[in-house]
């Protein structure tokens, strides 16, 4: 395993940085997200490119390369100010899920779309009495002949309003033992009985969250991914992914705050006319965060490495562990910029503030650092389950 990027790895990263830069966060991105309005022209324009399916089979439209690729992707557009939230979930998870389990239909009809972004698929899990337990989902799916009847609620779905469909994850019932069983279901948001309800959030963000109501929506048989009693596992092929993205994403947004303070101090001067950047209490504490995020760069690139390589387990780890280390780093690099641009951090102008609830999401999604250092400690360490 080797660290040192690829020549196409790095004619990648300076292509997207190229486009990133069109879509910078104060001419566009910061503009957009304040107005609550999606990202459609760098969304569109990343798809028309290939940067989107980067991760996806050549045979259904897509690059043919990794997780590891699409994470550079994420980065180098996060660090311009310009992530994309819905590459966590629509090539990231169901791209990955569709292409490991779905049907041949199913991969002609999705990942086409996918792949050069002319449709989305967002991801419909966390409930609102399950949280982090998605052991105790209760949307249920029942067979009706050939077709499945879905009930049940889901919250804080991203991105409903721009897709096509959501990947649901249900429980189904075996007819034999009464038990329940995961099973994952592509349903259109244009079906009857689907119901979304925009939340009202708190934050400066391009896309909506959603609470969802299934009431009794019917689906085909094809609708199902995979196999209606084995969904762990697949479910499980799409949340490492997720991790992977979602580090990137925090870890591009923490170079975008340093790279603004950086140049800031270099410029600013307040003693004796020497920039503030030539002192230690401006230029240490953003060393600091500069080392941090290339340690948490690392442990996301191993991630992506594994998950390419398939070490599922290896990965898990890796991808937990990244995804805790650039939540903490983004979130401290942004503080931080702001910290060394004084008052001027907190206008508008600078535009860093209003970044804050963005970074702060990634401690808590997709997945609290609490729940991870759960895994940690039970699987990396081998103490006993706390939960």
């Amino acid at each position: 395993m080797s660290f040192i990027e690829t020549d196409e790895q790095k004619a990648l990263r300076d292509a997207v940085a190229k486009l990133a830069a069109k879509y910078n966060f104060r001419d566009y991105a910061g503009p957009k997200a304040r107005k609550g309005e999606p990202f459609d022209e760098l969304w569109d324009e990343a798809g028309k490119l290939g940067f989107l399916g980067v991760n996806l089979p050549e045979e259904y439209g897509g690059g043919g390369a990794g997780i590891y690729e699409l994470a550079l992707v994420q980065e180098e557009l996060a660090a311009q100010g310009c992530g994309l939230l819905l590459m966590v979930v629509s090539p990231a998870i169901c791209g990955t899920i569709i292409t490991k389990y779905g049907t041949e239909a199913q991969k002609q009809h999705w990942l086409t779309k996918l792949a050069d972004g002319t449709g989305k698929m967002v991801f419909g899990i966390t409930e609102p009495d399950a949280g982090s337990n998605s052991h105790k989902i209760t949307t249920t799916a029942r067979r009706d002949g050939e077709d499945w009847i879905l009930n049940g609620r889901k919250i804080f779905i991203s991105g409903v309003d721009q897709a096509e469909a959501v990947l649901i994850v249900a429980r189904s019932e075996n007819a034999k033992t009464g038990n329940l069983q995961p099973a994952l279901f592509i349903v259109p948001t244009d079906a009857p009985g689907f119901v979304k309800t925009k939340q009202e959030m708190d934050i400066i963000e391009p896309d909506n969250q959603f609470t969802l109501f299934l009431d009794d929506v019917r689906l085909p048989a094809t609708a199902l991914v995979g196999q209606e009693d084995a969904a762990i596992a697949q479910l499980f092929a799409g949340l490492n992914p997720e991790r992977i993205m979602g580090a990137a994403m925090a870890i591009g947004m923490g170079r975008y705050a340093i790279d603004r303070a950086v140049a800031y101090a270099k410029e600013r001067a307040v003693w004796k006319g020497a920039p503030i950047g030539t002192h230690q209490g401006i230029s240490h504490p953003l060393a600091q965060v500069k080392i941090e995020l290339e340690l948490a760069k690392v442990m996301m690139q191993k991630a992506a490495f594994l998950y390419d390589s398939g070490d599922d387990f290896g990965a898990a780890e890796a991808a937990n562990m990244a995804k805790y280390a650039a939540a903490e780093a983004s979130i401290k690099a942004l503080d931080q910029a702001i910290q060394t641009h004084g008052g001027a951090g907190l206008t508008s102008d600078v535009g860093l503030a209003g970044m804050l609830a963005a970074a702060r999401i990634a401690r808590v999604a997709p997945v609290s650092r609490e729940m991870i250092l759960n895994f940690v400690a039970q699987h990396s360490l081998g103490l006993p389950r706390s939960y």
